[in-house]
């Protein structure tokens, strides 16, 4: 038992097993039993570790010691490699110790041989990364992040933590969450004169963070190209399949930027390389969660050149085809998920919107010079998930600023980021959890994140 207990304690990972090792080599592992077969001689071990989709056989003699081994319980194995008849490797095992016995029988809501559906997996936060399904998303997750933070590294962005709690509304929208201490007694305790008692912390209102650009846009202005990636809050009613109301976002901020058709570039360069650094660091993960989602595989957008289109002719599109939407065309709002799909569908490719109503979007967007009813923004459009990223040039000239009838009036500081040495700037935010829907093919945003919120539902 010291031996066994000495040797696991190195155990290598299922994952790595195929890339470090060779049959002949003697191996640990410690994983959860999925399934269970029992021949004559032998008992058939089916273990996952929680490091891939695929599940590794442990071969094990039958014996009074080990016949009850029964499934979802945690062992640890010990033994040599040897290549099944179908080729893998599989582990023949020579000590075997139960670590934790699984009580599958005892209420487990799911069961190792059946697939379940997602909404019945939703319902078990707590146990989901037990399914494969789920598991795979969240390696793939990971991955991405990785994947992203190595890049804009490389690109030499400045990562920024960007402050959770804010006093600003960045979107304009009011759709934030206010946030207060529950104690009243403390509320009571830190009051102040001439500030009520429910913003008597921060002797002001406090919200949670929409969007981190504002921030981002202040350390820009020190550091150069700036990003973050952190968690954002939209108190949105909507039960939709793209939406979240805590969610992730990536943000980036690219100084001295003057021109539309340059974030465009990087937007698009960006992505293509992150999601083929994905590619290669999490093939198996991608494929099994397409395949679970009945998707295709196949990302062909990674192959073509994005297209770019002003808003009057993505407009002009969608008017010419109006019998074919399934939405009415709104002049006062922006393009429906419907009339996104519709406009990827015509370009044949990822497309990206540019130059917008200025009514429809906030105000810090740079107004366009020779035509002050539009701004210089974007909005990228790609299949399955329609708007992926937003993004725009921002608002250099303080003066101008100062006179939208939209800007906040606690956003002094923002305007002074313009008086002293202002520079031409310009950046983006994509949902996280809408590009892990883009490349895994997974149609609902709540099972991309590990533990999602969304209207009557804060679970954990």
């Amino acid at each position: 038992m010291l031996f066994l207990r000495r040797f696991y304690s190195k155990s290598g990972r299922i994952a790595q097993i195929f890339k470090t090792n060779k049959p002949g080599d003697s191996l640990a592992i410690q994983g959860w039993i999925k399934n269970v077969r029992r021949l004559k001689n032998n008992t058939f071990l089916d273990i996952n570790d929680g490091s891939t989709s695929s599940r590794f056989q442990v071969v094990v003699p039958r014996t009074p010691e080990n016949q009850h081994l029964p499934p979802g319980s945690v062992i640890a194995a010990v033994g040599e490699i040897q290549v099944a008849p179908n080729g893998s490797f599989e582990l023949h095992a020579n000590q075997v110790e139960m670590l934790a016995e699984g009580h599958l029988q005892e209420g487990y809501p799911f069961s190792p041989k059946q697939k379940h559906p997602p909404e019945y997996v939703r319902e078990h936060l707590h146990l989901r990364s037990r399914v494969d399904f789920v598991a795979a998303q969240m390696r793939v997750r990971h991955k991405a992040q990785k994947a992203i933070h190595d890049y804009m590294d490389e690109q030499d962005f400045v990562q920024i933590n960007t402050p959770l709690l804010t006093t600003n509304d960045c979107e304009g929208a009011g759709e934030v969450f206010r946030v207060q201490p529950d104690s009243e007694d403390l509320l009571k305790q830190m009051k102040r004169s001439n500030v009520s008692v429910e913003q008597s912390y921060f002797d002001g209102k406090a919200f949670l963070s929409v969007s981190g650009q504002l921030h981002l846009e202040a350390m820009t202005y020190g550091l150069g190209n700036t990003y973050t990636l952190s968690p954002a809050f939209r108190a949105e009613n909507s039960k939709s399949p793209l939406h979240l109301a805590e969610f992730y976002m990536f943000e980036a901020e690219l100084a001295h930027l003057e021109e539309l058709e340059k974030l465009a570039q990087f937007i698009e360069q960006m992505l293509k390389s992150v999601t083929n650094r994905l590619l290669e660091t999490s093939a198996e993960d991608l494929s099994f969660c397409q395949r679970n989602s009945n998707s295709s595989s196949d990302l062909p957008w990674l192959q073509v050149p994005w297209k770019i289109i002003s808003y009057d002719e993505a407009l002009q599109v969608l008017q010419e085809n109006k019998n074919s939407l399934k939405t009415p065309i709104n002049l006062n709002e922006g393009f429906s998920k419907d009339q996104e799909f519709f406009l990827v569908d015509h370009c044949g490719a990822p497309v990206f919107v540019v130059d917008w109503p200025a009514q429809q979007k906030p105000f810090y967007m740079k107004i366009s010079r020779t035509n002050p009813n539009r701004v210089h923004a974007l909005d990228l459009l790609m299949p399955a998930v329609g708007e992926l990223c937003g993004g725009s040039l921002r608002e250099s000239d303080p003066a101008i600023l100062r006179s939208h009838p939209q800007l906040p009036k606690d956003l002094e500081w923002y305007v002074d980021l313009r008086k002293y040495g202002g520079i031409s700037t310009g950046g983006f935010g994509m949902g996280f959890e809408r590009y892990l829907q883009l490349v895994t093919g997974v149609k609902n945003i709540r099972d991309v994140i590990p533990f999602p919120r969304y209207p009557h539902s804060c679970k954990m």
